[in-house]
């Protein structure tokens, strides 16, 4: 955590674009979240900022559908109670200066009846990009405390289009918010096991050890997603899978797995590892690549993605991709990293798999990888794929696993944070860890406008047709194998739960 004033006590955020979808759904219910478990003041005051026609009771009744709690705990029904009452409505638009000022104002009245001495403000910005630039223009012009107090505004994604949309993004900000006044948050980087990767792989010897090319042979980050664009195809035929999940999520994932241990464990030493990490990764082959977009169900009961009418007519727009980085540095030379991300495929899930070398000699040359899989998505786990002798008389030898289920292990009082609310805390607390700084946004542009741009270009290749709820285009398995994982053989798992009928496969 950085040397700043935290803004743990009588901070006011300010939510723009408070009557849309991504304040209602994650913005507001990670607010109630960390007030519900007693992780957010209640001298906190929040104001919703929209240009809809709302008042503060509109906007409670808006958002309360979308706040979770047990409706049978006393508690948490009077914590409903209470941060409905923190919340109010400021109607403006986004480009009109009187709207900031009368902002200004209000909140110069709430720190008034606080009685700070120093004003504590987070701005965060639920927008579109295309107004990212014009409200943080109002607010440091209008509603910016400079020595009485401290500001933090709260970007979302996305951070550009490409590499030149996101350096102009960053030309916009940069003279108006500094870096240490920025967050531009990727919500993945909230997420239970994807914090844990810092302290599973630096603080376990056994793990730390054997985290590199000599005993690791491939690496493969998924994301997967049983439903298509419904409706939304208009906007994702300009994003594609790509810029919407890999270029960001994935790639943070990526970053975390394979930095270097940092010199500590402040925010700017992680951040520099994961921008070491990001510089050492070769340009992508565009041509060893696997592209796809999703067509109508096997029995015809889901649409293809050209269904949509909001879709072009005849559209490229990539809906699976699969992709081989390879990280040119001593610790990870000669090991593939796979990132597969795609839409309207047989189930959800994000997590990522590592294999390890096989046993090359002796009596167990022929035994299964080693294989550490970390779900992150659903249902957080950690499970470690390892040989052990079948019970019995005989010395047969079959691949078990060591499981860290997170709702078996943790009882359900054991409360875990949803990303949003991870990441605003870390805001509160004035750390940006986990959080993207500039120079770390251009070395990941750098890394896929060139392959965007031949995807999207006149030259680029037809995405394969794979068919609504299957695994994804044919040829997948083939590129997995090409880049180095194997496949073990079906009956050699020792399945972790066993039945009169048979084996339970449900981890497989």
């Amino acid at each position: 955590m950085s040397d700043n004033k935290r803004f743990d006590e009588n901070t006011v955020i300010v939510v723009f674009g408070a009557s849309g979808d991504l304040a209602k759904k994650k913005t507001f219910p990670a607010l109630f979240g960390l007030y519900r478990e007693g992780r957010l003041a209640g001298s906190t005051k929040i104001i919703g900022f929209a240009r809809s026609d709302l008042s503060d009771q509109g906007l409670r009744e808006r958002i309360t559908p979308f706040l979770s709690y047990d409706k049978t705990k006393q508690a948490h029904v009077k914590a409903l109670e209470e941060f409905l009452a923190l919340c109010s409505y400021h109607r403006s638009a986004y480009d009109k200066p009187d709207g900031f000022e009368a902002l200004e104002k209000k909140v110069d009245e709430l720190d008034a009846a606080s009685g700070v001495a120093q004003s504590h403000r987070l701005y965060y910005l639920a927008l579109p990009p295309s107004v990212f630039t014009v409200v943080a223009t109002n607010l440091k012009k209008y509603c910016y405390p400079g020595s009485k107090g401290h500001a933090r505004l709260i970007v979302e994604k996305p951070f550009g289009h490409d590499l030149d949309s996101s350096r102009q993004l960053q030309r916009d900000l940069a003279p108006l918010w500094s870096e240490d006044e920025l967050f531009r948050i990727d919500h993945y980087l909230g997420k239970e096991m994807v914090k844990n990767l810092i302290p599973v792989r630096f603080s376990n010897t056994c793990l730390g050890s054997s985290w590199n090319n000599r005993y690791i042979d491939s690496i493969q980050i998924t994301f997967k997603e049983t439903f298509g664009t419904e409706g939304r195809g208009g906007y994702f035929d300009s994003i594609g899978i790509i810029r919407d999940v890999m270029q960001n999520h994935l790639l943070q994932v990526l970053t975390l797995l394979l930095m270097d241990k940092p010199k500590d464990f402040g925010s700017e030493s992680i951040r520099d590892e994961k921008v070491k990490l990001l510089k050492a990764i070769e340009p992508i082959d565009v041509h060893d690549i696997l592209v796809g977009q999703y067509s109508r169900s096997a029995d015809g009961s889901k649409p293809a993605y050209l269904d949509d009418d909001t879709v072009t007519p005849n559209s490229r727009a990539i809906t699976f991709a699969a992709i081989a980085l390879k990280v040119h540095n001593d610790t990870w030379d000669g090991v593939p990293v796979i990132l597969k991300a795609g839409k309207a495929l047989d189930e959800s899930k994000v997590e990522i798999r590592i294999q390890f070398k096989p046993v090359h000699t002796g009596i167990y040359e022929n035994s299964a990888r080693n294989e550490l899989v970390i779900r992150i998505q659903p249902d957080e786990a950690m499970y470690l794929k390892m040989n052990i002798k079948v019970p019995g008389v005989a010395n047969q030898v079959s691949i078990s696993e060591l499981d860290l289920t997170y709702k078996d292990r943790y009882s359900s009082e054991f409360y875990i944070p949803q990303a949003y609310e991870s990441l605003i805390k870390d805001c509160l607390e004035d750390d940006h860890s986990n959080f993207v700084r500039d120079d770390e946004l251009d070395v990941s542009w750098k890394l896929f406008t060139p392959l965007l741009q031949y995807l999207e270009g006149p030259n680029g290749p037809q995405p394969a047709l794979y068919p609504y709820g299957s695994r994804g285009p044919d040829g997948l398995a083939d590129f997995v194998k090409k880049h180095g994982y194997v496949y073990e053989p079906r009956d050699r798992y020792q399945w972790p739960l066993a039945t009169p009928e048979g084996i339970n496969p449900s981890k497989f």
